[in-house]
């Protein structure tokens, strides 16, 4: 599903225009996208969470070049659904 397939979803059930739900979608990623880039985690009750990962300085190799790197320590962003939205997903298997 693409975010035109959601935002048409959304208009057919609220009855709302089009345009105003793009906005509403684009909004709410933008605004899950500055959370995360501020290092605050976004929580969604019933639908999942949107976390920020750290992940570990680590040593990696270059095989190209055959050389030793070292990889920074540096930030992911992460979702995590919820049990509801697990299960729902578990029952719907064919």
């Amino acid at each position: 599903m693409t975010k035109a397939d959601i935002v048409n979803e959304v208009a057919k059930s609220t009855g709302l225009e089009k345009i105003a739900v793009q906005n509403v979608v684009e909004a709410f990623m933008e605004s899950v996208k500055d959370s995360l880039a501020k290092d605050r985690n976004v929580y969604l009750r019933g639908f999942g969470s949107f976390v920020v990962k750290k992940r570990a300085q680590k040593t990696a190799r270059n095989i190209s070049k055959n050389q030793t790197i070292t990889i920074p320590e540096h930030s992911i962003p992460s979702f995590k659904p919820a049990k509801v939205f697990m299960a729902k997903v578990k029952s719907n298997i064919k």
